[in-house]
């Protein structure tokens, strides 16, 4: 019985471990050594940089650019700004950033080490304490205490505080493919944020392999490295990019993202400020900096690039481990080849029975698709339980972590249930024999199909150990086969947690599902437990628990605000005017505009508003007319040669405007199409510019210091060529015309979509 209970707390110990070991548990001090990072000191410039939203085209955005311009002279460096236009084909995104660059001079350069990461704040309510003010003063704070410790970099340092990252990507895209630094940059920094809080996860950034990046890595020795080629290969699949994907694709240049991603509910909201930010995911970002400043402003950046892909796995006490993929393949063979053996062997000593190993088969794929099952539904049911979490578009809410636990108590509660009804004392060798077959064919799947997960090969060794203790005794120390689960907890149970918080609830199927695989492993434990069925209640009832807990922090409050939206819409062509939402559950406040009984989104309200998650309107009214300046839309040049037309148009606001969407109907063609000088390039293969488009947005043109927009193009001369210009300005709180009041305290603006603005639709035909 002593030994049952040790074995229960050392797994319990285990799991514990597995997540207090992936990051700091206490943050620097303001009196911290001059040559050390420190949070404390960090935080005394966040404070500055968050204090409003600063978003591009703001006064706010050009205070907080100035500030880090100071911070970095004060630091002895000659700052230079980049200003030039930059277009992302793949957002459709026009603006014109203003890239904060600086530099040191190394002393033997091999290439130069960038340090990375953007200002801006999302628009237009974000206050971008988290992302991406964090990866700034990381910047700011490392760079101090390098140069304190007054080591002479190898390697010149480039600091690129980059601009309008959050329209897309738009100050790296300048950088890459206009600076002259480019050519020089071996290896980028990254540093970002899609939450407020938890660990920074490093991602890989290389058009190649990463065998001497890991290599490198690792000789850095970051303290708290959290890493594996899981993730990235699953970023890699995901449509989010980051400012360091423009240096890879545009530039073939490598880097290291170092990004946090928990307290996902705050991403890009009014939420994501200094209060909010977790101070020791803070410290874990410096704790990232300074050993890879030291090391990689030293070592040699010609020698990154590799053809060898390395699989990695980061687990407490040895960091990160790593081998090349060329492993994979045997590694499978050799763990099939010791599976083989060791059921002969079993069954020559009759510690296998053929029966039991059979039977052991039902609780081990039942608890998978009991448990999957379970998942998979999970949200769809919560969705219909509290229709008010739609409103969080990313798909994680305040009490997303209660769930999270719920569900893993209750896969847990599953698989204690089912392998209760299989239970007998002597057959645990045989119960294991088939969680061992089910991993070793994921094993097989993720080697030829996603190889970055194939370090799920090394709980299966530790498995086979078991498996071969429980084939020589009958009944073998507890502790030692609970040691032996340390792999498999510590490796595998933190991604129980990061799948759902990084992509939402939908994701609560791997939360339920990861959780079967590891009961499974952990059999060689369990299966000596009587009560199981006992067991599985009281792990039911604690999922109960946290479902109800889940269930009163459930409603919107002060802290956790509910997410909502208010937009005016004026169509000058047809002269009406429209109050629209994208909410799906309105609340007071919508509703002094919309009404009880607003109207559900037809054809009449505009789908080409560009947003994150392709969110459209969902209900509007019609309102008397509100009078808005319209834009002027002037040719100024119709040139008419051969089969082609040339012409200009100048579109000039009227009014303080922080965006347009030009749209054009889909059957359009324009052999060339310059927007305010900036020429808009023909996709590779195809003939005309803007070919094959989905919808008829042609792009969306942010707003900084510009006072017009110039659309230059060539079209065919038959063509009749027609524009539907959507005009936007963030004015809808703050223009008295509107009488819109304040938001309650626990409300802010709905992220990811076109909000709190007034919208003039305008459409132009050619004469």
């Amino acid at each position: 019985m002593l030994r049952k209970f040790i074995a229960f707390v050392l797994i319990l110990l285990a799991i514990y471990w597995s997540f207090y070991s992936l990051m700091p548990n206490s943050i620097s001090d303001i009196d911290t050594k001059d040559h050390l990072f420190s949070t404390q000191r960090a935080l005394v410039q966040l404070k500055e940089i968050s204090k409003a939203p600063h978003y591009v085209g703001t006064k706010e955005h050009g205070r907080v650019r100035n500030y880090i311009i100071d911070q970095l002279e004060a630091l002895g460096f000659t700052v230079d700004m980049q200003v030039g236009y930059s277009y992302n084909k793949k957002w459709g995104s026009i603006t014109q950033p203003k890239n904060i660059v600086a530099r040191i001079k190394g002393t033997d350069n091999t290439k130069a080490l960038m340090l990375l990461s953007h200002y801006d704040s999302n628009p237009h309510s974000s206050i971008g304490a988290s992302d991406a003010g964090s990866g700034v003063v990381t910047i700011l704070e490392g760079l101090r205490a390098y140069l304190s410790s007054e080591n002479k970099p190898k390697n010149d340092i480039i600091v690129l505080i980059s601009d309008a990252e959050e329209l897309g990507l738009n100050g790296a895209a300048l950088f890459v493919n206009q600076h002259p630094w480019a050519k020089d940059v071996g290896l980028v920094l990254n540093f970002e944020a899609r939450g407020s809080g938890g660990p920074s996860y490093m991602l890989i950034e290389t058009n190649g392999g990463n065998h001497n990046l890991i290599k490198a890595f690792k000789n850095a020795n970051p303290d708290f490295p959290v890493a594996n080629s899981l993730t990235y290969s699953v970023y890699k699949k995901l449509p989010n990019d980051t400012d360091l994907t423009r240096f890879r694709e545009d530039g073939d240049i490598d880097g290291f993202n170092f990004a946090f991603i928990d307290d996902h509910f705050d991403y890009h909201t009014a939420m994501d400020n200094y209060e909010r930010l977790d101070r020791e995911t803070l410290e874990h970002q410096g704790s990232y900096i300074m050993p890879l400043l030291h090391y990689f402003s030293q070592a040699d950046l010609n020698n990154l690039k590799s053809d060898i892909d390395d699989v990695y796995f980061n687990v407490p006490l040895f960091k990160v481990i790593s081998y090349p993929n060329q492993w994979i393949i045997p590694m499978l063979i050799l763990g099939i080849l010791l599976f083989v053996i060791l059921i002969f062997y079993g069954i020559h000593k009759r510690a296998l029975n053929a029966r039991e190993m059979a039977v052991g088969f039902l609780p081990a794929i039942g608890t998978i698709l009991v448990n999957g099952a379970i998942g998979y539904y999970a949200w769809k049911l919560l969705l219909i339980i509290y229709p008010r979490y739609s409103e969080i578009l990313h798909g994680f809410p305040y009490n997303g972590h209660l769930y999270i636990l719920a569900f893993a108590l209750m896969g847990i509660a599953v698989c204690l249930w089912l392998y209760n009804k299989v239970y007998k004392l002597e057959n645990t060798a045989s119960l294991i024999i088939s969680p061992i077959i089910i991993w070793l064919l994921l094993c097989g799947f993720v080697a030829f199909y996603l190889k970055g997960a194939s370090f799920f090969i090394i709980p299966v060794y530790f498995a086979l150990i078991s498996l071969f203790i429980l084939i020589r005794q009958k009944k073998p120390n507890l502790i030692l086969m609970a040691l032996l689960l340390f792999p498999v907890l510590t490796i595998m149970v933190p991604f129980t947690k990061m799948f759902p918080v990084g992509l939402g609830l939908k994701m609560l199927f791997a939360t339920t599902i990861l959780v079967s695989l590891i009961f499974s492993l952990s059999i060689s434990v369990f299966g000596f437990f009587q009560h199981k069925k006992r067991w599985s209640y009281l792990f039911f009832t604690a999922s109960i628990i946290s479902l109800g807990v889940a269930h009163f922090k459930s409603n919107f409050s002060n802290t956790n605000p509910k997410p909502n939206s208010l937009v005016y819409l004026y169509d000058a062509d047809t002269n009406s005017a429209v109050w629209a939402t994208y909410d799906h559950l309105l609340d007071n406040w919508t509703k002094k505009h919309l009404t009880e009984t607003p109207k559900p989104a037809d054809e009449s309200l505009p789908k080409s508003i560009a947003s994150k998650y392709a969110t459209a309107f969902s209900y509007y009214n019609p309102t008397p007319i509100i009078s808005l300046p319209q834009p002027i839309i002037k040719i100024t040049k119709d040139t008419i040669i051969g089969d082609k037309r040339h012409q200009i148009l100048t579109i000039t606001p009227q009014r303080q405007v922080n965006r347009m969407e030009i749209l054009a109907d889909t059957t359009l063609q324009f052999y060339t199409f310059k927007v305010n000088g900036l020429d808009i390039p023909k996709q590779s293969g195809k003939n005309w510019v803007f070919e094959n488009r989905k919808n008829d947005r042609l792009f969306t043109f942010v707003f900084a210091d510009d006072k017009f927009l110039t659309l230059e193009f060539t079209a065919p001369k038959s063509q009749e060529t027609a524009f539907t210009i959507l005009e936007a300005s963030f004015d809808l709180l703050n223009n008295p015309v509107f009488d819109v009041e304040q938001r309650k305290e626990y409300m802010i603006p709905k992220p990811f979509v076109l909000n709190d603005a007034s919208i003039v639709k305008k459409t132009f035909k050619q004469p």
